[in-house]
């Protein structure tokens, strides 16, 4: 009788084990399909950001190769002073906004030869554009969209349809505009460059290096921001977005 009830103890346990076995695998069946579906959505988000790309994006250093390229969203020379772009390395525009900005360099060199300009950033993911947002959550989004735009809204730069830039003069020396690229401080802000004149924390050769970058991308309608003096836009947001394509990461 003993023999009889260790033996169905023995069958028992075994088929608990045999059953929790079959329900690890079951489990572990689910989490590689559930993978496997991930990976290839990401793939697929992949393969469109790179049609987006190569359907109307256009690198602006083959359409004039006198435009220079710092990206700085592709170093950590920047104000998140980390790596943003893995896969970008080139600067990218719109076909129709790469040839304007292309007339500006030709009038820039037609006003001052030799000298070029200087592309900071050009198109940006909106996965990125995120993360420079969430990077400013200590600010007021009152605050914070005057410096990054809320990605939910998308910018201009998603669309390729916005371009930072400075200007190189012909011994190739960056102009000093008083305030470096990506600076937060209100002495980036072109609206109150007059202030800061009379207050003598900018010069007049600062503001007159600013105003030959607002002439220079004006010839071809660009529109500048009243807080960033590196900031251009090809059109208005409705107009981008009725026109261009998002970029949401990148190709």
């Amino acid at each position: 009788m003993k023999f009889y009830l260790y033996f169905g103890f023995i069958l028992t346990f075994l088929s608990c084990e045999n059953n929790v076995s079959s329900i690890k695998k079951s489990k572990e069946n689910r989490l590689n399909t559930k993978q496997i579906i991930n990976q290839k959505k990401d793939s697929s988000i992949i393969k469109l950001n790179k049609v987006i790309l190569l359907d109307s994006l256009v690198d602006i250093q083959t359409i004039n190769s006198e435009i220079q390229v710092d990206l700085k969203y592709a170093s950590s020379d920047n104000f998140m002073k980390m790596k943003l772009y893995n896969r970008l390395s080139n600067a990218y525009l719109q076909k129709d906004v790469a040839i304007r900005l292309s007339n500006c360099q030709k009038f820039l060199s037609k006003i001052k030869p030799g000298y070029c300009l200087l592309v900071y950033d050009a198109v940006r993911p909106v996965s990125v554009q995120k993360k420079m947002w969430d990077a400013l959550d200590s600010l007021p989004p009152s605050e914070r969209g005057k410096f990054v735009s809320n990605p939910v809204n998308r910018s201009l730069h998603n669309l390729g349809a916005a371009v930072d830039l400075t200007i190189i003069d012909n011994t190739g020396v960056i102009l000093d505009m008083g305030a470096n690229y990506d600076d937060i401080r209100k002495i980036a802000y072109p609206n109150l460059e007059r202030e800061f004149l009379a207050s003598g924390e900018l010069s007049a050769n600062h503001i007159a290096n600013r105003e030959l970058l607002r002439r220079v991308m004006k010839s071809q309608g660009f529109r500048p921001l009243e807080t960033e003096w590196w900031h251009f836009n090809a059109c208005s947001r409705s107009e981008g977005k009725s026109k261009y394509k998002v970029l949401m990461d990148e190709p």
